[in-house]
């Protein structure tokens, strides 16, 4: 992991002096919320891919979680562009995390001061084909169910979470695939262990709703505003497991793996097994938006570091 800076709570700290208390609360109960941004080099200098967003879902993720975040939007959105100036990246993957401290322990958070944190790295591939070739990725349906809202808030990206994810992901990797698609209690796809998830059928691209306990991913609301914007037919809906199966093309989306096709679910190839038309299509026009390239989306979603 880089060398650098980190920002916590409110100043820039060497990345090894960046410490917690063992007994810090969210460490021993999952009290924490956090975000996912990256920072692309663009055809106008480093900028940050749709900050205002990402730290508006950070601060309604804290409010589900009661937690008092002790700065503003504007406050935090300043921090993050700070924090990738001081570690002098043009491009990097970006991590803000608030957490209940350290304080008094037992279930109770609300007695322990929120502490917030800044970090930026160099992530170049989250989510890899283990056969090192670009035709996708292969999942499998995890045994684990996605957790829903009766158990847990969705809607908060919050590290408890995770440990759902967490349990998928090693399963899928100890069974010989790259990645898990879960479940929800119904039975229909959700999404994967930490990406939404696309499939096209009919030349239509359909995706989960949040409703049926996906993440309401950024990069996913991005996808669909660009299909929206080049005419490309889309449904949001119920997916069942056996439409996987028969899909033209599935791809996953997520701020860390951007837009990453799957070859195969659950040993059956999809389609022809290489990356579909539709997929790879839709990754270009995001690589645009990101890199400064688009004349719509780019000046909506992209704030310049300089």
């Amino acid at each position: 992991m880089t060398q650098g800076k980190i920002w916590l709570n409110g100043s820039l700290v060497d990345w090894d002096n960046a410490n917690i208390h063992v007994l810090t609360h969210g460490l021993h109960y999952a009290t924490g919320v956090f975000e996912g941004l990256r920072c692309y080099k663009t055809v106008n200098g480093s900028a940050i891919f749709r900050l205002s967003d990402h730290i508006q879902r950070l601060m309604d993720s804290a409010r589900i979680y009661f937690m008092d975040l002790g700065y503003t939007k504007q406050q935090l959105e300043r921090a993050v562009i700070e924090t990738v100036k001081a570690n002098g990246m043009e491009e990097c993957y970006i991590r803000p995390i608030a957490y209940y401290g350290y304080g008094k322990m037992g279930v109770n958070p609300l007695p322990n001061k929120v502490s917030v944190a800044i970090a930026a790295w160099k992530w170049d591939e989250y989510l890899k084909s283990s056969d090192g070739a670009d035709k996708g990725v292969r999942m499998m349906v995890s045994s684990w169910i996605r957790i829903d809202n009766r158990a847990m808030p969705m809607r908060a990206k919050a590290t408890a979470n995770y440990a759902n994810s967490v349990l998928a992901r090693v399963e899928a990797i100890k069974a010989g695939f790259d990645e898990a698609i879960m479940l929800n209690s119904a039975g229909t796809v959700v999404e994967a262990s930490a990406e939404n998830i696309f499939l096209v059928k009919d030349n239509i691209l359909v995706t989960p709703p949040i409703s049926s306990g996906a993440l309401e991913g950024v990069t996913r609301s991005s996808i669909l505003a660009i299909a929206k914007e080049n005419a490309i037919e889309y449904e949001v809906r119920n997916i069942s497991r056996d439409e996987l199966y028969t899909a033209t093309e599935v791809f996953v989306t997520g701020t860390a793996a951007e837009v990453k096709p799957v070859a195969e679910i659950d040993n059956r190839t999809i389609g022809d097994g290489q990356t579909g038309k539709r997929t790879k299509e839709l990754r270009l026009l995001f690589d645009a938006v990101v890199h400064g390239r688009d004349t719509k989306f780019s000046k909506m979603w992209l704030t310049p570091i300089n």
